[in-house]
């Protein structure tokens, strides 16, 4: 997956003109939502990718990324066409705050040559290398917070990835593909690449099987790597060369640029932090069995930053935030006793611990639940039972894309996600031929529905409800549900109640 910022090899001359051309639209998805410009991106160590361009999203208006890879022999694309789109729709499914996000795929076979197209999210803030490259120029250590902000959402990412049935190995983690955002969000990129590797043949991704021959990145990979079938602990190992660039800011190289293993050791033996040596040391194991796996690094004591209950709070807290005032915790924090006990430890043989109202800072507070908001600090690593993938609805066939042209096209999918509370207001115009529905839909991942439309006397609310599903404003499971608000709503309308209706 290509997710690096832009490489542009002009000068200085001409900036405006190479803007305009830049952003000319070279071609668009079938559906017409996504449009193709001229801009390459850099691709990194992603097999198979032919070229990666900048790329619109016109229906969220945001920047994506287009992804292609060719295939120059149609009869080998047809004989690997059916896993290929088990591939990517599985691909579709997974969905973490940590990993950079699939947004769509498609299959192209009209031209000579057959293609596969896919969106991916855009990370413009650059990647952790980068990062680590400019702080060390700047003469800066690296925060101790902040690196163990980051291995904790790398190694949810990677938990999630290894969880998945069947698991997914990333295979190429590198400092190169993992990219920060500046709020701190941490994302992993690149995470199709053993199954790109699988399923592609020699044809299409070419010099796949060398990449492990870029010597900056040898000491990213494993010593069992390519000698034994992939398992988790390839992952691991890799992780553990990330954390610890992340400790010293780079391993130093030799003069041909190999960083060997004694550079490796050396950077170890310099964290002074004992338990950051013994959690980089026990992901770099030798022997792949005996490294932990990345939900047991989760709860290394060297990562323990935030109590658990209180992470548990702040989820509990933002999932449900839609019940709540918008300043719901500034009015509450006032309304305190600083002097106040929060809360309290008793020990029989030594004097216990108080913890006051006045020991927490309101805007401390207001910024840890942006962060947990945000995805800084994931829950995943608390979960004793692996969640499945999110599910998402399938992309549509190549002829049911081929037929819709228009970037508003007509309902491609299916709504999955569900209403957790509903509000209407209704008004009647001054001839009573017609009322006006104005209706709010909360669902259940926070990104809210607020539809209106013109109800005439003859439609029935079963009728609007299910134009909602046939049109994915809804899933078919609250269907009747919302039918039996909308009766009642009309209802208490029609009797002459007044005001806004809701449901719990």
């Amino acid at each position: 997956m290509t997710m690096s910022v832009p490489e542009r090899n002009s000068g200085s001359g001409g900036k405006e003109e190479e803007s305009e051309d830049e952003s000319e639209i070279l071609e668009e998805s079938p559906c017409g939502r996504w449009q193709k410009r001229k801009e390459q991106l850099s691709q990194g160590n992603v097999p198979g990718i032919e070229s990666a361009s900048l790329a619109m999203d016109t229906e969220e208006g945001v920047e994506v990324v287009w992804n292609e890879i060719q295939f120059s022999d149609k009869k080998v694309f047809k004989a690997l066409e059916d896993k290929i789109k088990e591939m990517f729709e599985n691909l579709m499914q997974v969905e973490h705050p940590n990993i950079v996000k699939f947004h769509k795929y498609w299959l192209d076979t009209r031209e000579t040559r057959a293609r596969v197209i896919f969106i991916t999210e855009y990370m413009s803030s650059g990647s952790l290398k980068q990062f680590l490259k400019k702080t060390k120029k700047n003469h800066k250590s690296m925060n101790v917070k902040a690196w163990k902000r980051w291995c904790t959402q790398i190694l949810s990412a990677l938990s999630y990835l290894h969880s998945c049935d069947p698991p997914i190995i990333h295979g190429n983690l590198t400092c190169d593909n993992i990219f920060i955002q500046h709020n701190g969000l941490i994302k992993i990129g690149s995470v199709w690449h053993r199954l790109f590797v699988n399923v592609f043949p020699e044809a299409v991704h070419g010099k796949v099987r060398h990449h492990r021959d870029e010597q900056r990145n040898l000491h990213f990979f494993a010593p069992e790597y390519g000698l034994a079938e992939d398992d988790y602990s390839i992952d691991i190992f890799s992780f553990g060369i990330c954390a610890l660039e992340m400790a010293v800011l780079e391993i130093q190289a030799n003069g041909d640029t190999v960083v060997s293993k004694e550079a490796i050791t050396l950077a170890g033996q310099s964290l002074e932090d004992p338990l950051m040596r013994e959690f980089t040391q026990s992901c770099l194991r030798p022997e792949a069995k005996l490294r932990p796996t990345a939900h047991d690094l989760l709860f290394h004591r060297v990562l323990f930053e935030v109590h658990s209950l209180k992470l548990l709070a702040a989820h509990c807290f933002i999932n449900n935030q839609y019940l709540l005032p918008e300043n719901c915790v500034e009015e509450k924090t006032k309304s305190f006793d600083p002097n106040g006990i929060m809360a309290e430890i008793e020990h029989e043989d030594r004097p216990g611990v108080q913890l006051k109202y006045s020991h927490v800072s309101p805007l401390e507070l207001d910024k840890f639940l942006e962060d947990v908001k945000n995805g800084i600090y994931p829950l995943m690593n608390f979960a004793s039972q692996r969640p499945h993938p999110i599910p998402r609805a399938l992309s549509l066939s190549q002829e049911q894309m081929e037929t819709v042209q228009s970037p508003t096209p007509e309902p491609q999918e299916m709504e999955t996600r569900k209403v957790v509370q509903m509000h209407c207001n209704l008004e009647t115009n001054e001839e009573g031929t017609k009322t006006h529905l104005s209706l709010f839909l909360k669902m259940d991942d926070k990104l809210h529905r607020q539809l209106t439309c013109d109800v005439m006397p003859s439609d029935s609310p079963k009728d609007l409800a299910n134009e909602l599903v046939h049109y994915a404003f809804i899933s078919e499971e609250d269907c009747e549900k919302l039918a039996d608000f909308l009766e009642e709503a009309l209802f208490k309308h029609q009797a002459g109640a007044s005001g806004p209706s809701g449901l719990w």
